[in-house]
């Protein structure tokens, strides 16, 4: 009788095997996860900046940031029919609620998580008139 070789594997190399994919899951999911969240801040950030510009806008045609929330004047349309008010401005699930307060010299913008990035370690997203960005976090805004 010829001696066949038993083909396969033993139950130590599929547990060695399993506890290697659980180590690697253990450090790569985190990183993943917080990877995510960054590319949604971005997007709000984004959106923050680009709120920003279209309140400039409206400031050069009005000589007032007061009205661009709500549309004001007739004549003028206001700044939710120029910009979108959540992000990102593409795809079905939105992240961030944009929304703004403006006086008639300053404005404040905030970007509020929402879905899955409602519990985001940076919280509220801000910007106001003078270029001052805010967040709960000091390495949110990088």
């Amino acid at each position: 009788m010829k001696n066949r070789a038993i083909k396969g594997f033993s139950l130590i190399e599929l547990m060695v095997v399993v506890a290697i994919i659980g180590i690697i899951a253990a450090f790569a999911y985190p990183s993943y996860t917080e990877s995510t969240a960054k590319a949604r801040r971005t997007d709000a950030q984004g959106g923050l900046v680009g709120l920003s510009a279209a309140m400039e806008r409206f400031y050069t045609i009005n000589s007032t940031y007061t009205g661009a929330g709500d549309g004001g004047d007739t004549n003028k349309p206001p700044i939710a029919t120029l910009f979108p008010s959540q992000t990102p401005f593409d795809g079905k699930t939105k992240f961030y609620n944009l929304t703004l307060s403006a006086t008639s010299t300053t404005y404040s913008l905030k970007a509020t998580p929402i879905n899955g990035q409602a519990g985001d370690r940076c919280g509220n997203l801000t910007l106001t008139s003078s270029g001052v960005k805010g967040a709960a976090e000091t390495d949110c805004w990088r």
